[in-house]
């Protein structure tokens, strides 16, 4: 398994993590009940922290596509490099850093988090053509 598959292996822990974390707080603030029902006006009863972790994983969730992206174009351009593995795993860690800095409001490092991810993201797009 070249470092890129296995880096987006690692993606799925941690978007595992966001579910999790995600779904505990929900239920915290809405019962068991209230977590395995429809969940039909429960939006009102949330909790802060726990409207933080759902859109955390809401966002989690719209870039693992630019990630899976990236990962599948070095793979099939045959582009893989240490830049490449590199790039990979600064997206996993950042990651794994965006749940708590979006969980617990760390700002402006939230968004700085973000853009690292973003642009590894990028720059395995880019080596992919070279």
């Amino acid at each position: 398994m070249t470092p890129e598959l296995a880096a987006l292996a690692a993606t799925v822990l941690v978007h595992m993590a966001a579910v999790m974390w995600s779904q505990r707080a929900l239920e915290a603030d809405v019962g068991r009940d209230g977590n395995t029902g429809p969940r039909d006006g429960v939006e009102g009863r949330l909790s802060e922290h726990t409207k933080r972790l759902r859109r955390a994983l809401a966002n989690h969730t719209e870039n693992i596509g630019i990630f899976i992206i990236a990962v599948v174009l070095v793979q099939f351009t045959d582009s893989n490099s240490w830049l490449t593995a590199l790039l990979a795993w600064i997206f996993v860690a950042a990651r794994a850093l965006y749940l708590p800095a979006y969980a617990f409001g760390w700002a402006p490092w939230r968004s700085v988090i973000f853009m690292v991810g973003l642009l590894s993201c990028f720059g395995m797009i880019a080596a992919s053509f070279f």
